[in-house]
């Protein structure tokens, strides 16, 4: 058996069994994150020249947004994921956008994302990256403050203000969210 077809067939025999996998080829993550299970490691330069490291976050809640400029359905979650960053992040919110975009696009990404508060990265600047590279665009992954993967959402669930509040204000502490405070 060669060996990509051997790495896809245990890939898919473990993802099956809800094991998290990661096998790397050529230091790219192909495998993803897996809900309920302890959340990958991610690390990665912020286009401001920040470095985003996942595992430095503990205690506080995560969204990862795998996005492209070129996709229709990620450009229009981008304000609610901003509305909900700006609102949230002084309560225990970090949030990042990981650009799918080719390097080369980086301009593109760079003009778009100006009007945005939360961090953006490009995806191909990523040193660790144990959620590989997405199948489908956007996705984007809510991770809880003890560092477990809680929500996996795809191209099929619009990200609004609202879906947002409904997972991710549960698992803030609750003297940081206050009765009523989503619309």
């Amino acid at each position: 058996m060669k060996p990509r077809v051997l790495r896809t067939a245990l890939g898919l025999f473990f993802t099956a069994a809800g094991v998290a996998l990661a096998i790397y080829d050529g230091g790219v993550a192909l495998a993803a994150a897996v809900v309920d299970q302890a959340t990958p490691a991610l690390v990665v330069q912020e286009l401001n020249g920040q470095d985003f490291d996942i595992a430095k976050l503990r205690g506080k809640v995560v969204i990862i947004n795998f996005w492209a400029t070129w996709c229709p359905p990620c450009r229009k979650e981008i304000p609610a994921l901003d509305a909900f960053y700006k609102r949230y992040h002084a309560k225990g919110v970090e949030l990042i956008g990981l650009s799918a975009d080719r390097s080369r696009d980086r301009s593109a990404v760079i003009k778009m994302m100006q009007s945005v508060d939360y961090p953006v990265a490009m995806l191909d600047d990523a040193t660790v990256n144990g959620f590989g590279t997405p199948s489908v665009l956007p996705t984007t992954y809510i991770v809880d403050a003890r560092g477990i993967v809680r929500s996996k959402l795809t191209d099929t669930e619009v990200v609004t203000e609202q879906s947002l509040a409904k997972m991710v204000l549960p698992l803030l502490p609750e003297r940081t969210v206050t009765q009523g405070s989503m619309p």
